[in-house]
Protein backbone atom coordinates (compact mmCIF):
# COMPACT_ATOMS: atom_id res chain seq x y z
CA UNK A 1 0.00 0.00 0.00
CA UNK A 2 1.43 3.36 -1.06
CA UNK A 3 0.65 6.62 0.74
CA UNK A 4 0.47 9.42 -1.83
CA UNK A 5 -0.58 13.04 -1.49
CA UNK A 6 -3.34 14.02 -3.93
CA UNK A 7 -3.68 17.74 -4.63
CA UNK A 8 -6.91 17.88 -6.61
CA UNK A 9 -6.50 21.53 -7.59
CA UNK A 10 -9.25 23.86 -8.76
CA UNK A 11 -10.98 24.64 -12.04
CA UNK A 12 -11.02 21.33 -13.90
CA UNK A 13 -8.62 19.84 -11.34
CA UNK A 14 -11.17 17.93 -9.24
CA UNK A 15 -12.80 16.42 -12.35
CA UNK A 16 -9.63 15.10 -13.93
CA UNK A 17 -8.30 14.00 -10.51
CA UNK A 18 -11.42 11.92 -9.93
CA UNK A 19 -11.05 10.34 -13.37
CA UNK A 20 -7.39 9.45 -12.84
CA UNK A 21 -7.95 8.07 -9.34
CA UNK A 22 -10.76 5.84 -10.68
CA UNK A 23 -8.48 4.54 -13.43
CA UNK A 24 -5.64 3.74 -11.03
CA UNK A 25 -8.02 2.01 -8.63
CA UNK A 26 -9.45 -0.04 -11.51
CA UNK A 27 -5.93 -1.25 -12.34
CA UNK A 28 -5.84 -3.03 -8.98
CA UNK A 29 -3.05 -0.96 -7.43
CA UNK A 30 -3.77 -0.06 -3.81
CA UNK A 31 -3.05 3.55 -2.92
CA UNK A 32 -3.98 5.45 0.22
CA UNK A 33 -4.68 8.93 -1.15
CA UNK A 34 -4.04 11.82 1.24
CA UNK A 35 -6.36 14.44 -0.28
CA UNK A 36 -5.12 18.03 0.07
CA UNK A 37 -6.85 21.10 -1.35
CA UNK A 38 -4.85 24.06 -2.67
CA UNK A 39 -5.18 26.97 -5.07
CA UNK A 40 -7.59 29.84 -5.43
CA UNK A 41 -10.47 28.04 -3.73
CA UNK A 42 -8.74 27.84 -0.33
CA UNK A 43 -7.49 31.42 -0.09
CA UNK A 44 -10.56 32.87 1.58
CA UNK A 45 -10.54 30.23 4.31
CA UNK A 46 -6.81 29.75 4.85
CA UNK A 47 -5.24 32.97 3.55
CA UNK A 48 -2.90 31.29 1.09
CA UNK A 49 -3.19 29.14 -2.05
CA UNK A 50 -0.59 26.75 -0.61
CA UNK A 51 -1.31 25.97 3.06
CA UNK A 52 1.47 24.52 5.20
CA UNK A 53 -0.52 21.30 5.61
CA UNK A 54 0.01 20.55 1.91
CA UNK A 55 3.79 20.82 2.22
CA UNK A 56 3.73 18.70 5.38
CA UNK A 57 1.72 16.01 3.61
CA UNK A 58 4.19 15.83 0.70
CA UNK A 59 7.18 15.73 3.06
CA UNK A 60 5.54 12.89 4.94
CA UNK A 61 4.43 10.82 1.92
CA UNK A 62 7.42 11.69 -0.32
CA UNK A 63 5.24 11.53 -3.47
CA UNK A 64 2.36 13.70 -4.70
CA UNK A 65 0.03 13.75 -7.69
CA UNK A 66 -1.06 17.31 -8.38
CA UNK A 67 -3.86 18.61 -10.60
CA UNK A 68 -3.62 22.17 -11.93
CA UNK A 69 -4.23 25.04 -9.51
CA UNK A 70 -5.00 28.70 -10.21
CA UNK A 71 -2.60 31.38 -9.03
CA UNK A 72 -4.62 34.60 -8.53
CA UNK A 73 -3.45 37.46 -10.72
CA UNK A 74 -2.61 40.75 -9.04
CA UNK A 75 -3.29 39.58 -5.48
CA UNK A 76 0.25 39.23 -4.19
CA UNK A 77 0.38 35.41 -4.06
CA UNK A 78 3.33 33.70 -5.69
CA UNK A 79 2.81 30.76 -8.02
CA UNK A 80 1.88 27.56 -6.18
CA UNK A 81 4.15 25.62 -8.55
CA UNK A 82 7.12 27.90 -7.92
CA UNK A 83 6.58 27.80 -4.17
CA UNK A 84 6.35 24.00 -4.14
CA UNK A 85 9.61 23.71 -6.05
CA UNK A 86 11.39 26.11 -3.71
CA UNK A 87 10.01 24.79 -0.41
CA UNK A 88 10.67 21.14 -1.29
CA UNK A 89 13.85 21.71 -3.33
CA UNK A 90 12.38 19.98 -6.37
CA UNK A 91 15.43 20.70 -8.49
CA UNK A 92 14.64 18.55 -11.54
CA UNK A 93 11.76 19.32 -13.88
CA UNK A 94 11.08 16.22 -15.98
CA UNK A 95 9.02 16.54 -19.16
CA UNK A 96 8.76 13.41 -21.34
CA UNK A 97 7.32 14.30 -24.76
CA UNK A 98 6.26 11.35 -26.91
CA UNK A 99 3.79 10.93 -29.76
CA UNK A 100 0.49 9.40 -28.66
CA UNK A 101 -1.64 7.03 -30.76
CA UNK A 102 -4.12 8.76 -33.06
CA UNK A 103 -3.20 12.26 -31.83
CA UNK A 104 -2.53 14.21 -35.02
CA UNK A 105 0.73 16.17 -35.11
CA UNK A 106 3.12 17.49 -37.71
CA UNK A 107 5.78 14.97 -36.69
CA UNK A 108 5.99 11.26 -35.97
CA UNK A 109 8.55 9.32 -33.93
CA UNK A 110 9.01 12.09 -31.37
CA UNK A 111 10.29 10.66 -28.09
CA UNK A 112 12.16 13.38 -26.22
CA UNK A 113 12.77 13.80 -22.50
CA UNK A 114 13.43 17.37 -21.34
CA UNK A 115 15.36 17.63 -18.06
CA UNK A 116 15.24 21.22 -16.83
CA UNK A 117 17.15 22.65 -13.88
CA UNK A 118 14.47 24.06 -11.62
CA UNK A 119 16.03 26.28 -8.96
CA UNK A 120 18.28 29.00 -10.38
CA UNK A 121 19.23 30.80 -13.64
CA UNK A 122 17.19 33.96 -14.32
CA UNK A 123 14.28 32.34 -12.47
CA UNK A 124 16.06 33.00 -9.18
CA UNK A 125 14.24 36.35 -9.47
CA UNK A 126 17.20 38.59 -8.62
CA UNK A 127 16.31 41.87 -10.31
CA UNK A 128 16.74 45.58 -9.75
CA UNK A 129 15.60 48.81 -11.32
CA UNK A 130 18.75 50.62 -12.43
CA UNK A 131 16.89 53.84 -13.23
CA UNK A 132 13.63 54.79 -14.88
CA UNK A 133 14.93 53.65 -18.25
CA UNK A 134 16.68 50.41 -17.35
CA UNK A 135 16.29 47.26 -15.29
CA UNK A 136 18.54 44.26 -14.86
CA UNK A 137 18.16 40.59 -13.97
CA UNK A 138 21.01 38.47 -12.66
CA UNK A 139 21.55 35.01 -14.14
CA UNK A 140 22.78 32.56 -11.49
CA UNK A 141 24.43 29.30 -12.55
CA UNK A 142 26.23 27.25 -9.89
CA UNK A 143 28.41 24.19 -10.19
CA UNK A 144 26.44 22.38 -7.45
CA UNK A 145 23.02 22.81 -9.08
CA UNK A 146 24.39 22.04 -12.54
CA UNK A 147 26.16 18.89 -11.43
CA UNK A 148 23.07 17.43 -9.77
CA UNK A 149 20.78 18.15 -12.74
CA UNK A 150 23.30 16.63 -15.16
CA UNK A 151 23.64 13.54 -12.97
CA UNK A 152 19.86 13.31 -12.81
CA UNK A 153 19.70 13.39 -16.63
CA UNK A 154 22.37 10.70 -17.07
CA UNK A 155 20.90 8.50 -14.33
CA UNK A 156 17.45 8.82 -15.91
CA UNK A 157 18.94 7.85 -19.28
CA UNK A 158 20.60 4.76 -17.78
CA UNK A 159 17.51 3.63 -15.89
CA UNK A 160 15.18 4.10 -18.85
CA UNK A 161 17.31 2.68 -21.64
CA UNK A 162 18.08 6.03 -23.25
CA UNK A 163 21.13 6.34 -25.46
CA UNK A 164 22.08 10.04 -25.45
CA UNK A 165 22.09 13.08 -23.18
CA UNK A 166 22.42 16.38 -25.05
CA UNK A 167 23.35 19.54 -23.15
CA UNK A 168 21.73 22.79 -24.32
CA UNK A 169 23.34 26.19 -23.67
CA UNK A 170 24.27 29.52 -25.20
CA UNK A 171 27.87 29.18 -24.05
CA UNK A 172 29.25 30.90 -27.14
CA UNK A 173 27.80 34.19 -25.82
CA UNK A 174 27.45 33.71 -22.05
CA UNK A 175 30.89 32.20 -21.64
CA UNK A 176 30.94 32.32 -17.84
CA UNK A 177 27.40 31.30 -16.78
CA UNK A 178 26.43 28.98 -19.62
CA UNK A 179 30.10 28.09 -19.93
CA UNK A 180 30.00 26.78 -16.34
CA UNK A 181 26.89 24.73 -17.14
CA UNK A 182 28.57 23.24 -20.23
CA UNK A 183 31.88 22.48 -18.55
CA UNK A 184 30.16 20.89 -15.55
CA UNK A 185 28.14 18.69 -17.94
CA UNK A 186 31.41 17.59 -19.57
CA UNK A 187 32.87 16.61 -16.20
CA UNK A 188 29.76 14.65 -15.18
CA UNK A 189 29.59 12.94 -18.58
CA UNK A 190 32.97 11.28 -17.93
CA UNK A 191 31.24 9.07 -15.34
CA UNK A 192 28.76 7.77 -17.95
CA UNK A 193 30.82 6.44 -20.88
CA UNK A 194 27.96 4.14 -21.93
CA UNK A 195 25.72 7.15 -22.73
CA UNK A 196 26.38 9.22 -25.84
CA UNK A 197 27.13 12.90 -25.25
CA UNK A 198 26.15 15.81 -27.41
CA UNK A 199 26.34 19.60 -27.18
CA UNK A 200 24.10 22.10 -28.94
CA UNK A 201 23.30 25.82 -28.76
CA UNK A 202 19.72 26.58 -27.78
CA UNK A 203 18.87 28.53 -30.94
CA UNK A 204 20.18 25.73 -33.16
CA UNK A 205 18.23 23.21 -31.06
CA UNK A 206 14.96 25.09 -31.62
CA UNK A 207 15.52 25.14 -35.37
CA UNK A 208 16.32 21.43 -35.47
CA UNK A 209 13.37 20.51 -33.22
CA UNK A 210 10.96 21.86 -35.82
CA UNK A 211 12.80 20.10 -38.65
CA UNK A 212 13.89 16.68 -37.31
CA UNK A 213 12.77 16.27 -33.69
CA UNK A 214 13.17 12.49 -33.88
CA UNK A 215 16.98 12.90 -33.70
CA UNK A 216 16.87 13.98 -30.02
CA UNK A 217 16.69 11.76 -26.94
CA UNK A 218 17.34 13.34 -23.50
CA UNK A 219 17.96 17.09 -23.28
CA UNK A 220 19.42 18.76 -20.18
CA UNK A 221 19.05 22.52 -19.91
CA UNK A 222 19.28 25.49 -17.54
CA UNK A 223 15.98 26.79 -16.18
CA UNK A 224 14.95 29.41 -18.76
CA UNK A 225 15.88 27.41 -21.86
CA UNK A 226 14.23 24.37 -20.32
CA UNK A 227 10.98 26.23 -19.77
CA UNK A 228 10.82 27.41 -23.38
CA UNK A 229 12.02 24.16 -24.99
CA UNK A 230 9.70 21.93 -22.93
CA UNK A 231 6.66 23.84 -24.21
CA UNK A 232 8.02 23.67 -27.76
CA UNK A 233 8.35 19.88 -27.38
CA UNK A 234 4.79 19.69 -26.02
CA UNK A 235 3.68 21.36 -29.23
CA UNK A 236 5.40 18.63 -31.23
CA UNK A 237 3.19 15.93 -29.66
CA UNK A 238 -0.19 17.70 -29.65
CA UNK A 239 -0.03 20.53 -27.12
CA UNK A 240 -0.26 21.06 -23.39
CA UNK A 241 -3.39 18.92 -23.13
CA UNK A 242 -1.27 15.79 -23.53
CA UNK A 243 1.92 17.03 -21.86
CA UNK A 244 2.96 15.39 -18.63
CA UNK A 245 5.41 16.69 -16.07
CA UNK A 246 7.18 16.05 -12.80
CA UNK A 247 9.22 18.03 -10.30
CA UNK A 248 11.68 15.79 -8.48
CA UNK A 249 14.02 16.40 -5.56
CA UNK A 250 16.27 14.35 -3.31
CA UNK A 251 13.52 13.58 -0.80
CA UNK A 252 10.20 13.90 -2.63
CA UNK A 253 8.54 14.32 -6.01
CA UNK A 254 5.41 16.02 -7.37
CA UNK A 255 3.85 14.73 -10.60
CA UNK A 256 1.55 17.09 -12.51
CA UNK A 257 0.26 18.01 -15.96
CA UNK A 258 1.67 21.07 -17.66
CA UNK A 259 -1.64 22.69 -18.60
CA UNK A 260 -3.65 25.16 -16.51
CA UNK A 261 -6.86 24.89 -14.52
CA UNK A 262 -9.19 25.96 -17.38
CA UNK A 263 -11.89 27.52 -15.15
CA UNK A 264 -13.97 28.35 -18.25
CA UNK A 265 -14.93 24.65 -18.61
CA UNK A 266 -15.07 23.81 -14.92
CA UNK A 267 -17.83 21.34 -14.05
CA UNK A 268 -18.85 20.75 -17.67
CA UNK A 269 -17.42 17.22 -18.06
CA UNK A 270 -15.32 18.43 -21.01
CA UNK A 271 -11.80 18.30 -19.56
CA UNK A 272 -9.22 15.94 -21.01
CA UNK A 273 -7.51 13.94 -18.20
CA UNK A 274 -4.75 12.54 -20.45
CA UNK A 275 -1.91 14.80 -19.23
CA UNK A 276 -2.68 14.09 -15.57
CA UNK A 277 -2.99 10.37 -16.31
CA UNK A 278 0.38 10.35 -18.11
CA UNK A 279 1.87 12.17 -15.12
CA UNK A 280 0.38 9.51 -12.86
CA UNK A 281 1.88 6.77 -15.06
CA UNK A 282 5.30 8.43 -14.66
CA UNK A 283 4.63 8.54 -10.91
CA UNK A 284 3.94 4.80 -10.85
CA UNK A 285 7.24 4.16 -12.61
CA UNK A 286 8.93 6.39 -10.02
CA UNK A 287 7.53 4.34 -7.12
CA UNK A 288 8.59 1.17 -8.96
CA UNK A 289 5.13 -0.03 -9.93
CA UNK A 290 6.08 -0.46 -13.59
CA UNK A 291 3.66 -3.31 -14.25
CA UNK A 292 0.70 -1.13 -13.28
CA UNK A 293 2.15 1.83 -15.18
CA UNK A 294 2.45 -0.26 -18.34
CA UNK A 295 -1.03 -1.71 -17.88
CA UNK A 296 -2.65 1.73 -17.56
CA UNK A 297 -0.65 3.16 -20.45
CA UNK A 298 -1.75 0.28 -22.67
CA UNK A 299 -5.41 0.90 -21.75
CA UNK A 300 -5.06 4.63 -22.44
CA UNK A 301 -3.40 4.01 -25.81
CA UNK A 302 -6.16 1.57 -26.77
CA UNK A 303 -8.78 4.23 -26.08
CA UNK A 304 -6.85 6.80 -28.13
CA UNK A 305 -6.41 4.36 -31.03
CA UNK A 306 -10.15 3.66 -31.09
CA UNK A 307 -11.00 7.39 -31.14
CA UNK A 308 -13.05 6.97 -27.97
CA UNK A 309 -11.72 10.04 -26.20
CA UNK A 310 -12.49 13.67 -25.40
CA UNK A 311 -13.48 16.24 -28.03
CA UNK A 312 -10.09 18.01 -28.08
CA UNK A 313 -8.49 14.71 -29.15
CA UNK A 314 -11.01 14.11 -31.93
CA UNK A 315 -13.56 12.03 -30.02
CA UNK A 316 -16.95 12.84 -28.55
CA UNK A 317 -16.67 11.64 -24.95
CA UNK A 318 -16.79 13.61 -21.73
CA UNK A 319 -14.23 13.36 -18.96
CA UNK A 320 -16.09 10.63 -17.07
CA UNK A 321 -16.91 8.62 -20.20
CA UNK A 322 -13.28 8.75 -21.38
CA UNK A 323 -12.20 7.39 -17.99
CA UNK A 324 -14.87 4.68 -18.30
CA UNK A 325 -13.46 3.67 -21.68
CA UNK A 326 -9.94 3.36 -20.27
CA UNK A 327 -11.25 1.33 -17.32
CA UNK A 328 -13.10 -0.97 -19.75
CA UNK A 329 -9.82 -1.55 -21.57
CA UNK A 330 -8.11 -2.33 -18.25
CA UNK A 331 -10.68 -5.01 -17.49
CA UNK A 332 -10.26 -6.55 -20.93
CA UNK A 333 -6.48 -6.73 -20.66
Amino acid sequence: MHNITLINGDGIGPEISEAVVRIIEASGLKINWDLQTAGEDVIEKEGTPLPQRVLESIRKNKVALKAPVTTPIGKGFRSVNVQLRKELDLYANLRPCKNLPNVKTRFNNVDIVVVRENTEDLYAGIERQVDENAAESIKIITRKATERICRFAFDYALKNGRKEVCVVTKANIMKLSDGLFLNTYREVAKDYPQIKQREILVDNLCMQLVQKPEQFDVLVLPNLYGDVVSDLCAGLIGGLGVAQGANIGENCAVFEPVHGSAPDIKGQNKANPTALLLSAIEMLNYIEEKAYADKIEKALFAALKSGKCTVDLGGNLGTKEFADEIIKNLHQA
